[in-house]
């Protein structure tokens, strides 16, 4: 149970009143610890911190005009992330324009993992750099700097990750964790990093270059960089606090007025208004889809997208990012419901300062995104880790603002293979069986950070308790002073006393979101979007409630309007008592797996190999007697069969199909596919292929993303019709790796649940009750 904190009283000083801020604003940078009308201003209008500041920067800008100068080859070195992705197009843009002479490289996520390899610089370095620059990465790189310089290559490091207990010996070395601690730059993500020396470069020179004295070949001005610095620094959490806070601030509107290509398509495709873009447009549409590559693919043509001046282009691999953000949802999706399976199997996980989960079928690339979305929910830090054939665990965590979570991993580095990261956000492996007390060590380190806060429960402090008519464009428009929000720098929780949910609605085209509308009791009416709230527990229309909201201001259709963002709710009034459904009679019928015994008006359920035997899920309705001749293949298809058919007596027959490995199980999907397109123009219900193989939608979608991902065929999925044609697709063996990894993980899940059901006994069959 979360408790809610109501705003803390707080007076405004007489020297505040020359600022001219709306009263909340001002209450709320108080609260923040903003208590002069100096620091209000600095925080406001934050003047720039010039590069120099930077230890290192001066002895970089030298070398790297240095190799301009000599027509070097230069290879800008990136990370496979959107701040590595953006940090990377960066540097090329600003290199490009100094005449250098540059290419870049980006790591495959399936092939490399983070940082810098050996065997993919070596072939780099026989075909002629002289000058390695990385970006969001290298701090660590101690091998491969020894390396480049064994080759008589230099190598200058931009990274913002910690350092290791010595640093690598390369030319120069720019990170914010090498300056004091409340530096304004100290907070910069890798992309702010890159900008810094981009920006030092840019106002360097004029260099001599084939004979002729320039600074910049196209003009380009630090400035045209900064929609680039937005969305690095947005997409990686970094803490919006500085230098860091002003650099997004400045970048999103310069990414409302973007001349890039490829941005401009991505907005088209997810049809997003560039001219209101805000920290949330980069957080929910941009910094997914760019993701996506890196994380289910090759994120090198992130650069060519960000870089491109050909439209068509841009087109293409704008398309191309939508269809892997399509899996990527589909991936993340199926590994937060197994992890929210687990919590809900092993609640004890809850009460422990972070929760920590793994499973052999989750991909690696979406573990990330999923652990955030734990820490969203649970308020506490998440490692999602990933147990591969050689029983060595890989993951991804994401922390809550106050825990350096790097730090707290850290402090197991006797147990650990190998780790990285920053304060928001961490990688790490080590052997499976060190899980146990990884976990303990992990919950030391963070107490000992935290202190008693750890144990305390979970809270939302509130900033205004607010009528919904006082919910204007106004209120909206001075809160955009405090903008952009994110880590650091949250945005205000307002919320409103007794209201009543009139209606739920889905929304969205995959229906994963939900927009609420509420009444207050003067009658005022407004929609909150909950995104991502599909499935929530809610209660019943005209219940009561209080609910917490941010707020912000959209144009929608060309008008300005505001719009609420779902936070929480809480009931307002004493609820009725519950009236809970009957338990079911149970019978057991496993043992005599004949029907002949069966009323004639029973519902028989049967799918995959024995569906002659009965009906298929698509096909049920309500009946007092229900037979489940098939095992279910999880517990989400036999609630929702026994939500359809409100059976008073089951029999349980819990004939279990024969059980496929994943190679099995595709060559199986594949026969059903051909099927399809030779007898039915490849069109199908998913429902319907799952039904034949007596499987999860999950496993069928996930089965036929993997033959697209191979080049089989092109498969477009929407609102549940599968649509199949024998056109070639590119082939992409890393995001078929990841999908293969899910697909197994899946059908362990199912083997799993039907052996869970055989070994029932009789007198336990009630617990399949207490499981719905």
């Amino acid at each position: 149970m979360t408790r809610w904190l109501d705003p803390h009283p707080v007076e405004i000083p007489a020297s505040f009143l020359t600022l001219g801020l709306p009263p909340l604003i001002a209450q709320t940078l108080l609260r923040r610890g903003i208590s002069s009308p100096v620091e209000a201003e600095a925080f406001l209008h934050p003047d720039a911190t010039p590069p120099t500041a930077f230890p290192n920067i001066e002895a970089a800008v030298h070398i790297v005009g240095q190799a301009i100068q000599q027509k070097e080859k230069i290879c800008v070195w990136g990370d496979f992330d959107v701040d590595g992705q953006t940090s990377t197009a960066l540097l090329v843009q600003t290199l490009r324009s100094l005449g250098a002479d540059v290419i870049f490289y980006i790591p495959i996520r399936g092939k490399e993992s983070h940082g810098v390899h050996i065997e993919s610089l070596k072939p780099i370095i026989d075909n002629g750099a002289k000058l390695i620059v990385t970006c969001d990465t290298g701090i660590t790189a101690h091998e491969a700097v020894e390396y480049a310089s064994s080759r008589g290559v230099n190598v200058v490091i931009t990274d913002h990750h910690d350092l290791g207990e010595t640093l690598p010996n390369a030319k120069a070395i720019i990170n914010p964790k090498l300056l004091p601690e409340n530096h304004p730059l100290k907070n910069l993500a890798g992309v702010g990093v890159a900008y810094k020396l981009a920006e030092a470069l840019l106002d360097s020179g004029p260099w001599t270059v084939d004979g002729e004295e320039r600074s910049t070949v196209y003009g380009l001005s630090s400035e045209d960089l900064l929609d680039l610095v937005a969305l690095g620094l947005i997409a990686d959490v970094a803490l919006l606090k500085g230098e860091t806070r002003s650099l997004a601030q400045k970048g999103i509107l310069k990414l409302r007025e973007t001349n890039r290509l490829g941005l401009k398509a991505i907005a088209d495709l997810s049809e997003t208004k560039l001219e209101t873009l805000t920290e949330e447009t980069i957080g929910f549409t941009f910094a997914p889809r760019l993701n996506a590559l890196g994380r289910l693919g090759d994120a090198n043509p992130a650069v060519e997208l960000l870089l491109t001046k050909d439209p068509a282009r841009a087109r293409v691999l704008a398309a191309q990012i939508e269809g892997l953000n399509s899996q990527r949802r589909l991936l993340t999706s199926n590994v937060y419901e197994a992890a929210e399976a687990q919590l809900r199997d092993h609640p004890n996980l809850l009460n422990e300062p972070v929760i920590v989960l793994a499973h052999r079928g989750w991909p690696g690339g979406v573990v990330g995104i999923v652990a955030n979305k734990l820490v969203e929910r649970y308020h506490k830090p998440a490692i999602l880790l990933n147990e591969s054939e050689d029983g060595i665990l890989r993951g991804s965590a994401r922390s809550v603002e106050g825990l350096h979570i790097t730090e707290a991993i850290a402090a197991q580095k006797e147990i650990l293979r190998g780790f990285g990261g920053h304060p928001m956000a961490a990688g790490m492996s080590f052997d499976a069986d060190k899980l146990p007390e990884f976990r303990k060590g992990l919950s030391r380190a963070i107490e000992k950070q935290l202190g008693q806060t750890v144990r305390e429960e979970p809270s939302l402090q509130i900033d205004a308790w607010l009528k919904l008519e006082e919910l204007n464009l106004e209120l909206a428009s001075s809160l955009e002073m405090l903008a952009p929000f994110g880590a650091g720098n949250p945005p205000l929780v307002l919320a409103s006393r007794d209201v009543k949910l009139k209606s739920v609605s889905t929304i969205g085209k995959t229906k994963e979101h939900l927009r609420l509308n509420i009444e207050d009791e003067a009658g005022s009416l407004q929609s909150v979007l909950w995104w991502g709230g599909a499935g929530g527990d809610l209660p019943e229309t005209e219940t009561k409630i209080d609910i917490a909201y941010s707020l912000r201001a959209s144009t929608f259709r060309g008008q300005k309007q505001v719009t609420l963002q779902f936070e929480e709710f809480r009931i307002a009034e004493e609820k009725p008592l519950e009236v809970r459904r009957p338990k079911l009679e149970i019978r057991d019928m496993r043992s005599q797996p004949s029907l002949l015994n069966l009323q004639p008006s029973t519902l028989i359920w049967a799918e995959g190999a024995d569906r002659a035997a009965g009906r298929p899920r698509f096909d049920l309705h309500p009946a007092d007697e229900f037979s489940i001749y098939t095992t279910p293949p999880s517990p989400a298809e036999l609630r929702q069969a026994l939500g359809v058919v409100k059976p008073k007596i089951v029999y349980l027959f819990a004939v279990s199909p024969a059980e496929e490995k994943p190679e099995e199980f595709l060559s199986h999907l594949a026969g059903l596919c051909k099927y399809a397109l030779n007898q039915r123009r490849g069109n199908v219900a998913l429902l319907e292929l799952a039904a034949a193989m007596a499987a999860r939608e999950s496993s069928v979608q996930i089965g036929l993303e993997w033959m697209a991902a191979g080049g089989q065929l092109s498969v477009n999925i929407e609102e549940g019709r599968v649509t199949l044609s024998r056109e070639q697709q590119e082939k992409n063996p890393y995001l078929q790796a990841e999908l293969f990894t899910a697909l197994k993980g899946l059908l362990n899940e199912t083997s799993a649940f039907r052996k869970y059901i055989a070994s029932l006994d009789a007198k336990n069959l009630s617990k399949m009750d207490d499981m719905l």
